[in-house]
C-alpha cells in the first residue's frame, strides 16, 4: 500500500486568506455571544463514546471512534450541544441558574460530507440552560439570525418548527408508533406520494391535515390554518409556542426571515419543542439549526430546560465563497530587506505602529526584493541602506 500525504475523504487543508478571513469570523462571533452575556467554554476534542451514543442523542456508526489504552470505547466530538449540557450538569452544577454557555471548535461527523459538507467543520454555537418559555426560544433565534447577519450573511431564511406538534397530532389522529415514523419520514421528505399511502386509514380531513404539514409556508397565517384544525391539547400549546416566539422576534425586527414549517423535523433526536433550521443560498444544507432540548442534561444528573442553537462557520463561508462576497487578503503588506541593522529596525517600527511587516532574511537585493514582493501581492517595498534614517 503506498504512503498517504493526503487529506483524508471529508477533510481539508485552509489556505492562509481562507483561514485568515474564517479567524476574524469566529472574533467576530465571540465578540457578539460575549455581547449577549454568554460565556465561551473549551471542551475536549475526545469524549468517551457513551457521552453521545449510551444517551441515544447520536447514532454511533456516526461517530469517528477509537480506543484508548485501556480498551475503553472513545469518540472525537461530534458536536457542541451535548458536551455543554455535560459540562453545565457537572462543572457547572452549583452555577445559578440560567447558565449561558458559547463555543467555537472542530466537530467531526463520520461520512457525512458533499455539497460543500465537510466530516470535519468549524462550528459555533450558544446554549441558554435552566430557562424555559417563549422569550428563551425566541432570544437564541433572534441570536442566531444576528450571528448570520454579522459574518456577513444577508439573504437569511429561518424554519421554525415545533416537535411537539407531530407528536400532539400523531397522538389526535391515533396513529401507531410505526405510521407516526413512517408519515413523519414521508412529511420529512415532502413525498405527497407516501404520505397518501401511510394516512389511508385516516379521513379525508385528517388526511389533508396531514399533507398541509408539506405545503404551508408562511407566519401567523400557517398557524391560524392549523388552529382550527387541532384538539389535542399538545398540539395547541405547541401553536401557542410558536405564535408567542414570533410576536418577541417581531420586536426584534426579524419576522422578515422567518417562515413556519411544521413539517420539520430534526435530524437528531433531542429535541423537545421549537425547532429551527436557517439556510442561504449557493449550499444545499443548513448553514445553522438548533432548538429546545429539555430532556438531555438529565441524563448527565442534572435537570435542566435548554435551548441553543449552532452553526456550521465552514459551510457558512463556502456560501458567501459561492455567492461571490469578496474575501479579504491576508499577510503583511510590506517588506523590509537591505542592511541588517536598519531593516530589522525598521520592520519593528512598522509592527509597533500596527502595520504587519515581513523582514527579508534571505539577503535578496532590491530588485530580488520587488520580483518576490510581485509575486506575493505586497504593496510596499522598503529597502534600506546605510544612512537611511530608520
Amino acid at each position: 500500500m503506498g504512503k498517504k500525504f493526503y487529506t483524508p475523504d471529508g477533510f481539508t487543508d485552509i489556505l492562509p486568506d481562507d483561514c485568515a478571513y474564517k479567524r476574524t469570523l469566529e472574533g467576530s462571533l465571540r465578540n457578539l455571544f460575549a455581547m449577549n452575556g454568554y460565556q465561551e467554554i473549551e471542551t475536549p476534542g475526545v469524549e468517551y463514546c457513551d457521552v453521545y451514543s449510551a444517551t441515544g442523542f447520536v447514532k454511533e456508526e456516526d461517530l469517528y471512534k477509537f480506543t484508548d489504552q485501556k480498551g475503553r470505547l472513545l469518540c472525537v466530538r461530534y458536536d457542541g450541544t451535548v458536551p455543554a449540557a455535560r459540562f453545565a450538569a457537572g462543572i457547572f452544577r452549583d452555577e445559578p441558574l440560567p447558565i449561558r454557555l458559547s463555543y467555537i471548535e472542530n466537530m467531526y461527523r463520520f461520512n457525512q460530507m458533499g455539497g460543500g459538507k465537510q466530516s470535519g467543520f468549524t462550528q459555533a454555537g450558544i446554549e441558554l440552560l435552566g430557562a424555559r418559555g417563549a422569550a428563551s426560544d425566541a432570544e437564541v433565534i433572534a441570536l442566531a439570525i444576528k450571528s448570520a447577519l454579522e459574518i456577513g450573511i444577508t439573504d437569511l431564511q429561518v424554519s421554525i418548527g415545533q416537535t411537539e406538534f407531530f407528536d400532539g397530532l400523531a397522538r389526535q389522529f391515533n396513529l401507531s408508533d410505526e405510521d407516526k415514523e413512517d408519515i413523519k419520514e414521508a412529511v420529512s421528505c415532502k413525498d405527497s406520494v407516501m404520505i397518501e399511502k401511510k394516512a389511508s386509514g385516516l379521513n379525508s380531513e385528517d388526511r389533508q391535515t396531514i399533507t398541509m404539514l408539506t405545503e404551508c409556508s408562511g407566519t401567523y397565517d400557517t398557524i391560524e390554518q392549523f388552529e382550527g384544525r387541532v384538539t389535542d391539547a399538545k398540539a395547541l400549546n405547541a401553536l401557542r409556542n410558536i405564535r408567542n416566539i414570533l410576536d418577541i422576534l417581531d420586536k426584534y425586527g426579524y419576522t422578515r426571515y422567518i417562515t413556519v414549517d411544521l413539517g420539520l423535523f430534526g435530524s437528531v433526536d433531542y429535541y423537545t419543542g421549537v425547532i429551527f433550521k436557517c439556510y442561504t443560498y449557493e449550499v444545499g444544507f443548513p448553514i445553522m439549526s438548533g432548538g429546545r432540548y429539555d430532556s438531555m442534561s438529565k441524563v448527565f444528573g442534572r435537570d435542566l430546560e435548554a435551548v441553543g442553537f449552532s452553526m456550521s462557520l465552514t459551510l457558512a463561508i463556502t456560501a458567501m465563497m459561492r455567492q461571490g462576497k469578496k474575501l479579504e487578503k491576508s499577510g503583511a503588506g510590506t517588506i523590509v530587506g537591505g542592511k541588517t541593522d536598519l531593516a530589522i529596525a525598521t520592520a519593528e517600527k512598522l509592527r509597533a505602529q500596527g502595520f504587519p511587516a515581513i523582514l527579508d532574511t534571505t539577503g535578496m537585493n532590491e530588485d530580488e526584493l520587488n520580483r518576490y514582493a510581485a509575486l506575493k501581492g505586497i504593496e510596499t517595498v522598503l529597502y534600506m541602506r546605510e544612512g537611511d534614517a530608520e
